[in-house]
Parts: structure tokens; C-alpha cells; sequence
């Protein structure tokens, strides 16, 4: 039988810096030779990358911010090579054949942002050239010299919503031939609230290292997490209403 994949077998990844990688990252990314044994693996490093291919790069990496190089060296690998794009704190738990059968694919991080931590398309596909394109005429650096912290999740939501993509949540097929898939397929795990929307239509779990965020916003976040596992994140939901609405938390 012919087969139907459009999505060459390579797993591409970014690690700028040249740092060692913790050992959560490592355990993660032993999860993708366990379950994608057959693929090849690309790391994308300042050996193999051109960190000054634009000013937005260009800065981010001066400024030492290695996550928001590699929203553009990320796209950089689709659209040259083909594959999968995976953050290197995904864990994989699932094989990911049927996913290669599609142009472009990738998914909900919750009910309103597209993830890009699990992403995938063919060689050249024009929504990856759309995306990169938004970096071309960008500055990392702002004008009273602080940092766009804008996170590529919301920089391809919005282009994506452009193309006609409902911010639902929901599966969807956009006219330019890009699949996405529901939270749980990718992105089941909650950071904000430490919801678990694990599922056995999961198959890979993005754990959010958030290496972009400063280490103050970072332990807010586990903050809330250990309270979500006291309370629940409907709880934490209401509680945060109530903080901002007082009484009409209710409603």
C-alpha cells in the first residue's frame, strides 16, 4: 500500500545558548526515541543557524531571551526541511504517524491560544513562510528599550484567526490546508491552574519549563499549581473572579 505521509520523519528542536540541559529536558526527549525510534533528529544550535538573519533574532539573542530565537528558528526548520517542530520540554506518549499524513498541523493550548510547543508541516508549506514573514520587518528590542515579549502562540493565533480559524478550541481545517487539533491532543496540561486534560487522544504533554519568563512570574505560576492541586482549578477559576469582580463571582 502507497503510503499517505506528506510529512517527512524528522524531529527538529532548538537549543541556543549552549547550555547544559536539565535533566527534566533530557527525560523528555528520551520519550521521543521511545515512541519515534525511527525519525531523525535535528538540533537547531548556533552552528547550524544563522542567529543574525534578522534584527528580531539578531537582538533576542544578544539579549540571551534563547526562546524567542527559536520561535523563528522553529519555523526556520518547517519550512527549509519539513517535519515536526517539538519544544524540548515535551514529552512524547504516543507515536505521531497520524499526524503526518497532513499539509500542516498543530493545536489548542486552551480554549483561545494555539500551542506551538508539538507543530508540524510540509517542506515549504505556505503557512510556515506566512509566519516567518512576521519577524522580517520586527525588532525584539522596543523603542524605550525593553524587550516584545509577545509570545509566538499569540502571534499565530492572531494570524491563523486572520485565516478564518474560530478561537474555540475545537478541531478545525483552514482553506490553506492547516489542521489543529483540541488542547488535549498536545497541550493537556494546564500551567496556569494545574488542570490535567489528559486523554487517550493525548500524545504529547508540553510541561512548560517557561524558560522566556522572568523567575518571579515563574514561581507565581507554581504557586498557583500547588494551589490547584488543593483546590481545583474551577475553584481557582471562581477565586480569581471573586478577586476581580467581588460578589458577581457567583454569576
Amino acid at each position: 500500500m502507497e503510503s499517505t505521509e506528506k510529512i517527512p520523519r524528522i524531529v527538529h528542536y532548538c537549543w541556543f545558548g549552549r547550555g547544559e540541559k536539565p535533566k527534566k529536558i533530557q527525560k523528555c526527549m528520551r520519550s521521543w526515541k521511545k515512541h519515534l525510534d525511527d525519525y531523525r533528529f535535528i538540533e537547531w544550535n548556533e552552528d547550524n543557524f544563522d542567529v543574525n538573519v534578522n534584527p528580531y533574532v539578531k537582538e533576542a539573542y544578544e539579549a540571551k531571551k534563547y526562546a524567542f530565537v527559536s520561535d523563528y528558528a522553529r519555523l526556520h526548520a518547517l519550512y527549509v526541511h519539513g517535519g515536526i517542530y517539538m519544544d524540548t520540554d515535551v514529552e512524547v506518549i504516543q507515536p505521531l504517524e497520524r499526524f503526518l499524513t497532513h499539509e500542516a498541523f498543530s493545536g489548542f493550548e486552551d480554549e483561545t491560544f494555539l500551542q506551538s510547543g508539538t507543530m508540524g508541516a510540509v517542506k515549504e508549506h505556505p503557512w510556515i513562510e506566512e509566519l516567518l514573514k512576521y519577524y522580517n520587518n520586527k525588532s525584539f528590542i522596543l523603542p524605550g528599550g525593553g524587550y516584545d515579549t509577545t509570545t509566538n502562540t499569540a502571534v499565530i493565533s492572531q494570524i491563523c484567526k486572520a485565516h478564518g480559524l474560530q478561537l474555540n478550541g475545537q478541531y478545525q481545517v483552514l482553506q490553506n490546508g492547516v489542521t489543529f487539533y483540541p488542547r488535549c491532543y498536545f497541550s493537556p496540561y494546564d500551567y496556569i491552574n494545574g488542570g490535567i486534560y489528559r486523554t487517550d487522544e493525548s500524545y504529547t504533554i508540553h510541561h512548560f519549563a517557561q524558560s522566556w519568563l522572568p523567575a518571579s512570574v515563574r514561581l507565581r505560576g507554581q504557586m498557583k499549581r500547588i494551589a490547584s492541586r488543593v483546590v481545583g482549578p474551577a475553584n481557582i477559576s471562581r477565586m480569581r473572579k471573586f478577586l476581580a469582580g467581588g460578589h458577581k463571582a457567583n454569576k
